[in-house]
């Protein structure tokens, strides 16, 4: 066996994710030491409750609620935990002690990145986070450094397992909203409380870290506009389906040409993709991020966005990195943020919608929807007339339009819900991937 150099490995958090790190770390020992050139030694698990049941069976001696005293004997710091504090304390704490950081944190990162990023610049040490975005799916280091000679012009992602299962199932099956998130409760895709997947927040999280990657710029999370899934029912998705879209949470991040010059766009929002785009083929809880490059093109990263072992995958990979840091020596490589391009709000997007209303169905009502759209310069591509339902006298129009300007688009819809003619704007969906 060889002699290898040893390295000392501290992990916080022993949760779903955790407890798999530390059973293949110790598991895959020598392996993992032929692949870094040190031995990987795991020399303490911090916990809240050293008595909690886990996953895997680890021995006790390796846990501790010391996570201080565990951190300063460390080279390398996995920090595993989630939320903010005291996980963004202790990152901090391994950085200035000189450790590297493996985190999966994204909701760490998407808040206080560019300070973490700072402190391990200051000190030389680095920061990996392959899990924070797509779970099992590498796309940090091809943002990162694949594609760091090239220009991204844009990211599709649908980077939450759990809201695609559910748009999956709805698409597939008919099924209702409601009927399916306590289905994915129960097969544990979906929190008791879902609101971080359904409403958009974790993937508004996962937007900020690829489009800080992808621009080269600092895309504070509050500059992401976000919006769930909450409001898409069963008549939404056939819609869809009739008109050969698929509905997709997708995390958009976008670069904008514009008279001023550069800008970007990070969005997060449920939207129609046509089914022969790559990203309507992503079923069940499974990731991909679509990615449009000037030079290299379109690339497709598809794979498991989450659970245990398949996360515990891409952190044991920047695990296996760091280590190789540390025996080839030098300063870690600091975050590419310099090219601080300005974020514009939602209103300055342009793409194109598909409106459903239900409608008055009488004489007259037809003009005075389109008289609204051309006043507020949305263009009519096409459109669809039904019955609402058992309501003899509602018909339900659905609008597809021509690339409009998203001010305009959300003006008329307003001038549209306030008109007279309209008793209830169904939904406003953007098409994406064209």
């Amino acid at each position: 066996m060889t002699d290898y150099r040893r390295l000392r490995v501290a992990l916080l958090g022993a949760g779903a994710v955790g407890s798999q790190v530390a059973a293949l770390l110790r598991q895959h020992a020598d392996e993992l030491a032929d692949r870094a050139g040190a031995r990987l030694e795991l020399v303490g698990i911090a916990v809240r409750d050293i008595d909690a049941t886990r996953d895997v069976d680890l021995p006790r001696e390796l846990f501790t609620t010391d996570a201080e005293s565990l951190i300063l004997g460390a080279d390398i710091v996995i920090e595993l935990m989630g939320g903010i504090e005291p996980a963004r304390a202790y990152v901090l704490q391994a950085i200035n002690s000189g450790a590297d950081v493996v985190t999966a944190n994204k909701a760490l990162l998407a808040t206080h990145g560019p300070e973490i990023f700072d402190a391990a610049d200051q000190v030389g040490a680095e920061v990996y986070y392959e899990a924070a975005a797509a779970g099992a799916i590498p796309i940090i280091r091809p943002l990162r450094d694949s594609l760091a000679g090239d220009r991204v012009q844009r990211i599709m992602g649908i980077v939450n397992g759990t809201t695609n299962y559910i748009l999956d199932r709805m698409d597939a099956e008919g099924a209702e909203f409601g009927d399916v998130l306590v289905d994915a409760q129960r097969l544990g895709y979906a929190e008791s409380d879902p609101t971080a997947d359904v409403e958009g927040y974790d993937a508004a999280q996962k937007a900020a870290i690829l489009a800080s990657l992808a621009f080269h710029t600092t895309v504070p999370l509050d500059a992401v506009h976000r919006e769930g899934i909450t409001g898409i029912d069963k008549s939404t998705m056939d819609a869809a389906r009739h008109a050969g879209y698929v509905i997709k949470l997708l995390a958009v991040c976008e670069r904008l040409d514009g008279g001023s010059g550069e800008s970007i766009s990070v969005r997060v929002y449920p939207a129609l993709i046509e089914r022969d785009h790559p990203l309507a083929s992503v079923h069940g809880a499974n990731n991909a991020v679509f990615v449009q490059a000037e030079a290299a093109g379109n690339l497709m990263f598809y794979g498991a966005g989450a659970g245990g072992v398949q996360t515990a995958s891409a952190v044991l990979g920047d695990v296996v990195s760091a280590a190789r840091r540390h025996i080839a020596g030098g300063v870690g490589v600091g975050e590419s943020t310099l090219a601080n391009l300005p974020i514009v709000a939602i209103g300055r997007v342009t793409t194109r919608y598909q409106i459903t209303l239900e409608v008055d169905d009488q004489p007259g009502v037809l003009a005075t929807v389109a008289g609204i759209l051309s006043d507020g310069r949305v263009s009519i591509a096409t459109l669809e007339q039904t019955v609402a339902g058992e309501e003899a006298n509602i018909a339900r129009l659905v609008i597809g339009t021509h690339k409009a300007l998203e001010q305009d688009l959300s003006e008329t819809v307003s001038r549209l819900a306030t008109s007279g003619v309209v008793e209830r704007v169904v939904s406003v969906l953007r098409v994406e991937g064209e």
